[in-house]
């Protein structure tokens, strides 16, 4: 999962060499931490959090069969 979100957000920056992705998993739950430069920030969240929200249903959606939620966290 860690590497469809950096591919998703490293395709909606300017500068894809400051996204890191960390991956903490507990022991209900995953929580993905996606990082960016800070001037990209408003296009990795986009118009009223819509992007974040499309980001999220898609990891929803590719984990949706393993026992685990998959959280994304934007920093």
């Amino acid at each position: 999962m860690r590497e469809l979100v950096e591919f998703l957000a490293k395709s909606l920056v300017d500068h894809p060499d400051q996204v890191t992705v960390t991956e903490t998993e507990g022991a209900e739950a995953v929580i993905l931490e996606l990082s960016v430069a800070s001037e990209d920030m408003g296009k990795v969240i986009g118009k009223q959090g819509r992007i974040a929200k499309a980001i999220r249903m898609v990891v929803k959606a590719a984990t949706a069969r393993s026992g685990k939620p998959v959280f994304v966290e934007i920093q």
